[in-house]
């Protein structure tokens, strides 16, 4: 399963950077991983400092 962000996202950005697919992008209040491409490696979960990434 893809990762989804949660509501505890802090929109710092340290994710989007992270990710070695792109999948991760500036959403409406927070940052959005995009399923389809997500290849589910968690790098992003690794850099948040609020656990906002997790698998869904």
């Amino acid at each position: 399963m893809a990762y989804i962000i949660s509501d505890e996202c802090i929109s710092c950005g340290a994710c989007a950077a992270e990710c070695p697919v792109g999948a991760i992008s500036e959403g409406d209040g927070k940052y959005v991983i995009d399923a389809d491409a997500c290849v589910e490696c968690g790098a992003c979960a690794g850099v948040c400092p609020v656990s906002a990434p997790a698998a869904e």
